[in-house]
């Protein structure tokens, strides 16, 4: 699972902004296939991510790719039921700390990108529809292609990623198990202590890493 969980972080790299405001306009798959070659583009040549400079890594995710993402329905849908139990500040909590372990993860994964492209399939979705679904594959060097789709709404601000599948599993889907099973076992707020020990180990690993 971790090896899957690690392919489903690279080949999302490959499908997030680096720069720019998405156009209402432009359609889904379109904007998808662009924002893929600027990410790839931006990972390959430059030098700094390449060397692993962690700073420059963060500030390009938080930035360029995290504001292409819907946290708040992305979270709400890992919590399933549980989300319209929880209060407003539990809501907010919860968001918050889900978006900084992916911050961490995508982080991890940014200078991994080297030889990777993108293939998208057909767009099957109506003009005047509000969520569609984009297809793709990420080709490698070596090894199967990977299968990964998006599911994406259109806001007012432009289109946003709500789930990703990578190789037949949703990410929601995934998170939405282990998520079920923390909250059964001590609740709403054990969720979030859980997510905040496990950013804090990640956030001293990626400090440490960093003074090397």
């Amino acid at each position: 699972m971790k090896s899957l969980f690690s392919r489903f972080v690279l080949a999302l790299m490959a499908s997030l902004s680096i720069g720019g405001t998405a156009l209402a306009q432009e359609a889904p798959d379109q904007l998808v296939k662009r924002l893929s070659q600027e990410i790839l583009d931006l990972a390959k040549n430059d030098k700094e991510i390449q060397a692993g400079n962690q700073k420059r890594v963060y500030d390009m995710v938080e930035n360029k790719i995290l504001p292409y993402i819907d946290f708040p329905r992305m979270t709400s849908l890992a919590a399933g039921k549980s989300w319209r139990e929880a209060t407003p500040e539990q809501q907010k909590q919860l968001t918050n700390e889900f978006r900084t372990l992916l911050v961490f993860t995508y982080s991890g994964a940014i200078s991994q990108i080297k030889d990777q492209r993108m293939e998208f399939k057909p767009l099957r979705a109506a003009p005047e529809d509000t969520e569609v679904e984009v297809r793709s594959q990420v080709i490698q060097s070596r090894g199967e292609p990977i299968q990964l789709n998006y599911r994406l709404e259109k806001l007012p601000t432009g289109w946003k990623i709500y789930d990703i599948n990578v190789l037949g599993a949703w990410l929601v889907e995934t998170y939405k198990g282990s998520f079920s099973a923390e909250i059964s076992k001590s609740g709403i707020d054990g969720l979030i202590k859980t997510l905040v020990e496990k950013n804090k180990k990640l956030a001293a690993a990626s400090a440490k890493s960093g003074s090397k």
